[in-house]
């Protein structure tokens, strides 16, 4: 079925219901360092919606469409097109929601780790 069309030439992907999301799927998602970095941006753009572009990611582009899969159907990012962009946010409110403190102690924890490798 073809994403759905909406205002102003934006069309949704699919992506899972709240209460469809599950724990494992959101730790096995950020268990990878690229999209760990990728979740750790848009953490801390929280208002704004980034285009997959906007991400200088040391893999290929079509490494970088899939790490975005993963993260959409993982339930930690919501996609949508806006006319050829493909725009990300982080779906904070739903994972706030589900697992409270989650979030917060896992970019927290990503931030002290990369300060101490010095890849911060």
């Amino acid at each position: 079925m073809p994403p759905a069309a909406t205002a102003a030439g934006t069309r949704d992907l699919p992506h899972p219901a709240r209460e469809e999301i599950r724990l494992e799927s959101v730790l096995h998602a950020l268990s990878d360092p690229v999209r760990l970095r990728i979740v750790r941006e848009l953490a801390a753009d929280s208002d704004e919606l980034l285009s997959c572009s906007h991400f200088d990611l040391p893999v290929t582009k079509s490494t970088t469409t899939h790490h975005f899969r993963v993260l959409r159907e993982s339930g930690l990012v919501r996609q949508t097109y806006r006319g050829t962009a493909k725009l990300n946010g982080l779906r904070r409110g739903d994972l706030d929601a589900l697992f409270p403190g989650l979030l917060d102690a896992l970019l927290a924890a990503a931030a002290r780790q990369a300060a101490c490798l010095g890849t911060d």
